[in-house]
């Protein structure tokens, strides 16, 4: 099970930090990572980070801007959102094995809503 929060509405410029706490199954898995769907768009790869947290990946338009991180202690990843946009406004999801650069991933849960305002 993933449990994912965090978001919220935020003005351009604000920061924002997302977690998904992770539990049963889905607590081991390898990758975990964010995808985001905007209002009628597509799933879109945001971020993902490997077991130990010394490989994260990110989509070109979130790099230099958010920061995926995990505790494998707390079973918890975390996406720092600094600097957001208007066009960052999306449902976040949460989901474990997130291959990275794709919205191929073994299991996600709700999502959180994210919305930034100009």
């Amino acid at each position: 099970q993933l449990q994912a929060s965090g978001g919220g509405l935020v003005q351009a410029g604000g920061s924002l930090r997302l977690s998904c706490a992770a539990s049963g199954r889905t607590s081991s898995s390898y990758y975990m990572g964010w995808f985001r769907q905007a209002p009628g768009k597509e799933c879109e790869f945001v971020a993902t980070i490997n077991w130990s947290g010394g490989m994260p990946y990110y989509a070109d338009p979130v790099k230099g801007r958010f920061t995926i991180f995990r505790d494998n202690a707390k079973n918890t990843v975390y996406l720092q959102m600094n600097s957001l946009k208007p066009e960052d406004t999306a449902v976040y999801y949460c989901a474990t094995d997130l291959k990275p650069g794709t919205v191929v991933a073994d299991y996600w849960g709700q999502g959180t809503q994210v919305t930034v305002s100009s």
